[in-house]
């Protein structure tokens, strides 16, 4: 691909040297037969790439082992105690306005994005007492981080004079991939504990993207966090600033993307697991489910971590020995939990839609849904209530659920101590552990889109990409550069893939990084 500057930056966002990378030329559509795609997985990376081929022609089958597509931001209906069907998920999403991909993927239906609103502010808080935000920091680098030292009541003079400049200046030129060249061998721990920042601004600034990743800063490549401060604040003029959707998930999101899939010609098989992949004789596939096999011209694999790893180890034919080896060497982050609590009163009128917490033990961030979801807000308005959702990332895998659960509610009293005296009228308790671990020196084992077997692909945020991307859009990312390569083979012009800047912002700041790189910190 080739990267230019983006043309369109007005509807694709703010950030004028964010980046276009155009496919190879080729056909607009297939011509004659149409090849069969089987995409393994419904979540964000199988609906983009599914987007991608069944729009240009392939006849594209969808499975999905869940009833839900969304993937681990799906949504499925439950009834409360009182009666009230209501949607669960396994938790809040930001929709960053660096995801071009991802939202470039929702606007096939929703061109103007206006199933989605703003949140007005990224609020932090502190046990400590320190409260930040982003709301009043300027977007553009290097201004972002300037501004948010001088407004953050997390930074004084005297731990200015105690941090170690040299050991940050990593974060002025972050390119990729020579930053998992750089600091893959190194902990987001260790690194922070180089840099000597704060610890109010640390737990705040830093370890909110560490811990995005669902894992212990101690665990955490610290390439991949400081591809995140790349993306969110130092690389990108977008900000820090997101969007929500205004209803649940499905209904806000994939249900009308499953329209559109159906309305190209796509088969959706939800509920339908699939049990093994065997390469056919004549660069075919045969994919085996609980109702029979199917055989289809290529596959593209969108799954998560033990999904993909399961898969692999039952496909004995699938790819070659090395290849099969690192997906079994795939690891999961540590198990996180999302609480859910429908209240029989309201918060304080100045609680924000959401907020990030350090400090308050494994509580890591508070949403008051009925803020901004309307099936929430409808709930609330008719009860006097509130509904209310609690995170807590990378909980001990051998710590008692019972426990957690009562210690993340008894942290909401401490933060939000209006909730001590209100009646919990139903409480949903998600468990999962599914999340892929990024651990020092992982980087190199990841799989990357392309597989030993060109007619196989894969996508995902596991996925090693040399492109400035992560999370949900790493997924929606994945998933067209796995639709670009089959798209490819069959002489058809891919999707066009976005991405925020893929270096440091500056001549004077990349400068400094250069001359940082020749010391060790």
């Amino acid at each position: 691909m080739t990267p230019l500057h983006r043309p369109d930056a007005a509807r694709r966002g703010r950030d004028r040297r964010a980046r276009v990378l155009t496919p190879p030329p080729g056909a607009r559509r297939i011509e004659g037969a149409r090849p069969t795609t089987a995409v393994v997985g419904g979540g964000i990376a199988g609906l983009a790439a599914a987007t991608a081929l069944a729009e240009r022609g392939a006849a594209v089958t969808l499975y999905e082992r869940e009833p839900f597509l969304g993937g681990r931001a799906g949504g499925w209906p439950v009834d409360l105690d009182d009666g009230t069907p209501v949607t669960m998920s396994r938790g809040f999403h930001a929709f960053f306005r660096q995801y071009y991909n991802l939202r470039g993927l929702l606007r096939r239906t929703d061109p103007g994005l206006e199933r989605l609103t703003g949140l007005p502010d990224y609020p932090l808080r502190h046990s400590g007492g320190p409260r930040d935000g982003f709301r009043r920091v300027p977007r553009t680098p290097p201004w972002s981080a300037l501004g948010f030292v001088a407004l953050s009541p997390s930074f004084g003079l005297r731990d200015l004079r105690r941090m170690n400049p040299v050991a940050a200046l990593p974060l002025l030129d972050v390119r990729v991939p020579e930053v998992y060249e750089r600091l893959d061998g190194t902990s987001a721990h260790d690194f922070l504990e180089a840099v000597r920042f704060p610890p109010a601004a640390r737990h705040l600034a830093f370890e909110v993207f560490s811990r995005s990743f669902f894992a212990d800063p101690r665990q955490l490549s610290a390439a991949e966090m400081v591809l995140m401060f790349h993306i969110y604040f130092l690389g990108s003029a977008e900000g820090l600033l997101f969007d929500v959707p205004r209803a649940p998930f499905p209904a806000a999101l994939w249900e009308p993307l499953a329209g559109y899939l159906l309305r190209h010609g796509a088969e959706i098989r939800t509920s339908t697991a699939v049990e093994t992949i065997v390469p056919a004789g004549d660069g075919g596939h045969e994919v085996a489910t609980a109702d029979g096999a199917r055989r289809h011209d290529t596959v593209v694999l969108a799954l998560d971590t033990a999904g993909l790893r399961s898969l692999v180890a039952r496909s004995g034919r699938l790819g070659d020995g090395p290849w099969r080896e690192r997906v079994a060497r795939l690891r999961n982050a540590p198990p996180f939990l999302v609480t859910r609590l429908w209240l029989d009163r309201p918060v304080a009128p100045d609680r924000p839609g959401f907020l990030g917490t350090s400090g308050y033990g494994g509580l890591d961030n508070i949403s008051v849904l009925d803020r901004y979801e309307d099936e929430a807000a409808r709930w609330a308005a008719r009860t006097g209530g509130c509904v209310v959702e609690l995170h807590a990332y990378a909980v001990p895998p051998e710590a008692s659920r019972e426990t957690e659960q009562k210690r993340l509610i008894d942290q909401l009293h401490r933060v939000y101590p209006e909730t001590r005296g209100a009646g919990i009228v139903d409480a949903r308790h998600e468990w999962r552990s599914d999340c892929p671990l990024f651990p020092v020196g992982g980087y190199a084992d990841r799989p990357t889109v392309r597989t030993p077997d060109p007619g196989v692909v894969v996508a995902g945020d596991l996925v090693r990409t040399d492109l400035p991307v992560a999370l949900m859009e790493r997924a929606a990312t994945t998933g067209f550069l796995a639709a670009n390569a089959l798209l490819e083979r069959w002489g058809v012009r891919g999707q066009t893939v976005w991405t925020v800047p893929d270096r440091g912002r500056g001549a004077v700041l990349r400068a400094l990084a250069k001359w940082g790189r020749r010391s060790s910190y």
